[in-house]
């Protein structure tokens, strides 16, 4: 893939043109600056990788860039004349449209009305909408993407990875001079994440610019021809891509040393034979995608879960964390079988669970950075009819600085705190109950590479203090980094149970695939 991307990166003809020019933009929110004095040039025809940590003020530059913010002070120059944006719909009918990270589809209405949502739909002479026209543009464009989605389905049956392309569909809808992916590839597997890439090439060869934001280096040394870096809001750096490597721009980034952002942390000696699991699963199925699962997680060990998009990961801590019926089988904690109906009957059991969409299944995103803390303990702090503000106050400024949360004040709302702290704010919730058994999935996605390594170790630290974890992971470093030891599934079924010392990439990838049964 990367060979065929370069060369027909350097077969385009055309000399790119100058699209659009942000200089001196400077933002601020609630007297916190976000942005000060950024700098930013797209081509036409380029990838322009926009990189820097979770906080560094990515998103909101390209808010600005969309037209969701106005900067208080820097011009914006777009095909040669100054703009100024009032909203996102006059940016977009402008030829600037985003893929945002966090999806922003209608679960209730069809993919097709979802694609062509913000655009006249085609109507009839006494103004009846056509919905075969809209259903057949809608298939088109899902078919250019190499999706076999059908556009006549609804939004709310479709996976995580599925609803992903429908909106890369929705943005390449609209002809886009500028198109702005913020972390596009976070849900897709590896074959959607090749199509994306051709899909990009050939948007680049059509002379548009596009906008990449990822956290994942090898995609940004893949598919960019240059980069800009960000960090705690400022600008650091613009240059093309082969004048970097992943090691500078990383330090670039966090504007320290690479040795002190990849420390692998060795795991604590585990003895755990002829201990009881603290967790264990025997035969349990689901009414979906889980079949036949048996496992054990035992005090102090961290077992990653590793297995490909729709191999049945997320369904199973869905299953023993009561979000969904058990169709058979057992789950035991600490030797004794529990019978959990419901997310209350694990947490009395000591389960807790980090889902994979913190904003959609686990955050309260206009509530506090304390109260979504001590969510889940909130009768603890009740006295008669009132709670004790004061302890809670207490308990969650203890949280934020032994997990190293970074926020303004305890009071700030969550939906202000970048990716990483969000996460580190969630974990801090499920602490609070004082569990036996943490469930994690996908505890980095949409993180930065400093915010990952903070969460590894705590994921580390939590298990040598006797936590049992059970962490799902789509990227397979960290699972070989993280887990003690490591179950591969494959279409609802563990396939291999591997001690760390014996898994590697390759083998994992044997087993998920189910070229190894």
């Amino acid at each position: 893939m990367e060979a065929v991307l370069k060369e027909k990166r350097i077969s385009s003809p055309n000399e790119p043109t100058t699209v659009l020019q942000m200089k001196g933009i400077s933002k601020s929110f609630s007297g916190v600056t976000v942005l000060k004095d950024v700098q930013i040039e797209l081509k036409s025809g380029e990838v322009h990788a926009l990189m820097g940590e979770n906080g560094a003020g990515k998103s909101t530059l390209m808010k600005i860039m969309a037209g969701v913010y106005r900067p208080e002070s820097g011009t914006i120059i777009y095909k040669g004349k100054p703009v100024s944006w009032y909203n996102p719909m006059e940016a977009r009918e402008n030829g600037i449209s985003v893929i945002h990270q966090e999806l922003h589809l209608s679960p209730n209405l069809t993919i097709g009305e979802n694609i062509l949502m913000g655009t006249k739909f085609p109507k009839n002479k006494i103004g009846m909408v056509k919905w075969d026209e809209v259903y057949n543009r809608s298939q088109v464009i899902l078919n250019s993407i190499g999706s076999n989605l059908d556009a006549k389905t609804k939004v709310s049956t479709l996976s995580v990875a599925q609803q992903q392309m429908v909106e890369i569909a929705r943005a390449l809808s609209f002809k886009s001079e500028i198109l702005i992916m913020d972390e596009p590839t976070a849900s897709l597997t590896d074959k959607e994440i090749d199509k994306l890439f051709l899909i990009i090439d050939d948007l680049r060869k059509q002379g548009v610019a596009i906008v990449y934001i990822s956290h994942r280096m090898d995609e940004i040394f893949k598919i960019s021809d240059r980069c800009t870096v960000l960090r705690d809001g400022q600008w650091i750096h613009s240059c093309p891509i082969e004048e970097t490597n992943p090691e500078l721009l990383v330090k670039t980034m966090v504007g320290r040393e690479l040795n002190d952002l990849f420390q692998k942390t060795v795991n604590h000696t585990l003895s755990i034979k002829d201990k009881h699991p603290v967790l264990e699963l025997k035969g349990v199925s689901d009414y979906k995608r889980v079949k036949d699962i048996s496992l054990k997680v035992h005090s102090g060990e961290i077992v990653g879960l590793a297995g490909l998009v729709g191999a049945g990961r997320t369904e199973l801590v869905r299953a023993i964390f009561g979000l969904s019926p058990l169709a058979s089988g057992e789950i035991w904690i600490d030797g004794k079988k529990v019978n959990i109906h419901s997310p209350i009957d694990a947490i009395r059991q000591g389960i807790a669970h980090v889902p994979e969409s913190r904003k959609e299944q686990g955050l309260f995103l206009n509530m506090s950075v304390k109260e979504n803390i001590l969510m889940a303990e909130m009768q603890k702090f009740r006295k008669a009819a009132l709670l004790n503000w004061n302890d809670i106050d207490q308990e969650a400024e203890r949280y934020i600085q032994e997990l190293g949360i970074k926020t303004a004040n305890k009071e700030q709302k969550i939906v202000s705190l970048s990716g990483g702290n969000q996460q580190k704010a969630l974990i801090a919730r499920w602490l609070s109950i004082k569990p036996k058994v943490l469930l994690l999935d996908e505890p980095t996605r949409g993180v930065d590479i400093g915010a990952k390594t903070e969460i590894h170790k705590l994921i580390c630290k939590l298990a040598k203090n006797g936590l049992a974890v059970l962490m799902i992971s789509s990227e397979l470093p960290e699972i070989l980094g993280v887990s003690d030891r490591i179950l591969v599934m494959h279409e609802g079924r563990i396939k291999a149970d591997l001690e760390r010392k014996e898994a590697t990439q390759e083998k994992i990838m044997f087993y998920a695939t189910g070229e190894i049964r």
